[in-house]
């Protein structure tokens, strides 16, 4: 239930810092993945998968750890999630080998997918309903400024001390985050209800959420076919030293914290009208890094384009879920946000996936239209069920007139009635 503005803003800001640390050990392996490979002397593919494998981990971990975990109290289930980050981020600071390091990223992400689904359903609990998508974009400014600071720090300290310091610098700052969970989150949250299996079948029995997942999958995945490997298209393709490739990723993430905030305003009241502008700019982006990569500063200009709208979408998107969720199976909302939390994420490892291909095949600086494709499929998507949202809108409109056009026919028959009595 809705909280007064200085406990939900204490509230918002417990959830941006463990998104902080969580969005931090997200993305950190795009900054660190030429080191990686070099160190472990394994191919930029293979290293790529602590991209992929983080992601199914939230993709697959996310829904059924959230249905399993409903009936805890959130602010423990907080807790705990953060001891298990803490953990994973430990056993890849540890690891000398691609498994261990692999083990590590999925025990992180575990943690991940779990925080991410029950985070956006308290943000959006704490807040009134007009200003639900805005509370989302607070908690996911942790993930944007994780990009702004997280991980240009963190593959700078990689480059001057090693790739595992970054993780053990993560391992520190989820530490903070545990703290932040535990003195600035209230312990009088809504609990979640146990959800039937009758009830989540349903969700995936909706033609709508269904449509919505496939929208998150297809746009947010699009562009990590090119993030991923961001850094070695940065050094191989445009010529930037590698000591700079920090800096850029700076930029990138200045980029994605100012379109966060665009995109949770825009979304707040009409998220498809929002979301159909933001895709197709993000697919036209994408398709001109194709062309730009090789110039600096051209190629420059684009990634920060390419930033501005990589997380412009997600408050849109995940706003748009928890209406669509209410609406149509109101006892699955949890599980709900859950599934488009792994939706996102297995957006990421196809994206991460289809990128290492192109890398592999047809070189780096291909994986820019291959990103444009899949967001042209969500622009598709998006279209789709912006009619299928106007046609609903139709009917209920011409539902209801034709009620109140009832309903007068029957006062004036019966006023006749009572007349003629």
């Amino acid at each position: 239930m809705p909280q007064d503005n200085k406990k939900s803003r204490f509230a918002l800001l417990a959830l941006a810092i463990s998104a902080f640390a969580i969005g931090t050990t997200e993305f950190i392996s795009v900054g660190l993945l030429p080191l990686i490979a070099e160190d472990l002397h394994i191919s930029l593919t293979l290293a790529g998968l602590t991209v992929t494998l983080y992601a199914l981990g939230v993709t697959f971990g996310a829904p059924v750890l959230t249905s399993m975990t409903i009936k805890m109290s959130r602010k423990k289930l907080l807790i705990g999630i953060m001891l298990v980050f803490i953990a994973g981020n430990s056993t890849a600071a540890l690891a000398n080998g691609i498994v261990m390091l692999l083990v590590g990223r999925i025990i992180s992400a575990l943690a991940h997918g779990v925080f991410m689904s029950i985070g956006t359903t308290i943000a959006a609990d704490i807040v009134p309903e007009n200003r639900r998508a805005s509370a989302i974009a607070i908690l996911f400014s942790g993930l944007t400024i994780a990009t702004v600071t997280g991980v240009p720090i963190g593959t700078f300290l990689g480059q001057q001390l090693g790739w595992r310091a970054a993780f053990i610098s993560i391992a520190a700052v989820g530490l903070v985050a545990l703290f932040a969970n535990l003195a600035l989150v209230p312990s009088h949250l809504r609990k979640g209800a146990k959800t039937p299996v009758r009830e989540q079948l349903k969700l995936f029995a909706n033609g709508r959420l269904l449509l919505a997942f496939l929208i998150t999958a297809l746009g947010y995945g699009g562009t990590f076919a090119v993030f991923t490997y961001l850094s070695p298209l940065l050094h191989q393709i445009t010529g930037f030293a590698e000591s700079t490739t920090a800096l850029i990723l700076l930029l990138y993430g200045i980029a994605i914290a100012i379109g966060n905030m665009i995109g949770g305003k825009a979304a707040n009241r009409k998220p498809l009208s929002a979301l159909l502008v933001m895709f197709i700019l993000q697919a036209a982006v994408l398709l001109l890094l194709t062309f730009t990569a090789p110039f600096k500063i051209a190629a420059l200009i684009t990634v920060f384009l390419m930033g501005l709208l990589a997380f412009m979408n997600v408050p849109g998107l995940q706003s748009y879920v928890l209406t669509l969720a209410e609406r149509y199976v109101p006892k699955a909302v949890d599980v709900a946000s859950a599934i488009n939390i792994a939706a996102f994420n297995a957006g990421i490892a196809l994206g991460a996936y289809l990128g290492g291909r192109v890398t592999d095949s047809l070189g780096l600086v291909h994986t820019g239209w291959v990103g444009a494709v899949m967001v042209a499929a969500a622009v598709i998507l998006t279209g789709w069920s912006y009619i299928l949202q106007r046609k609903e809108t139709n009917v209920s409109t011409q539902n209801r007139e034709g009620l109140t056009r009832g309903g007068t026919h029957d006062e004036i028959a019966s006023a006749k009635h009572n007349k003629a009595c």
